[in-house]
């Protein structure tokens, strides 16, 4: 597993069926920073991202650095992968984490 920040990748053996997610400027991002702008992301040319019905999977094609502009880059070796974000909980909802 590999963790950034309030993104955690898992590794899969398979990827489901889905949409395959358009890339911002050459990058996928995995997770927007809604308080800061900022954005854990990889670079398309390396990767697909997927939105299926189970969740958001990452395939890596290449050894490519998953970034964000707070924190050191993670190297991540091609395979596939499930992509969960950190969510915080409230007795009234279940909110996404704001980075």
């Amino acid at each position: 597993m590999v963790r950034q920040g309030d993104v955690l990748l898992v590794p899969v053996a398979a990827i489901p069926e889905g949409r395959l997610t358009t890339p911002e400027d050459g990058r996928l991002i995995l997770a927007h920073g809604e308080a800061t702008g900022h954005h854990h992301s990889v670079a398309s040319r390396d990767a697909a991202l997927v939105e299926a019905a189970e969740g958001v999977f990452l395939r890596i094609m290449a050894a490519t650095p998953l970034e964000h502009p707070e924190h050191a880059p993670i190297w991540l070796q091609p395979g596939a992968y499930r992509v969960v974000t950190q969510r915080e909980y409230t007795p009234q909802e279940i909110v996404r984490v704001h980075d």
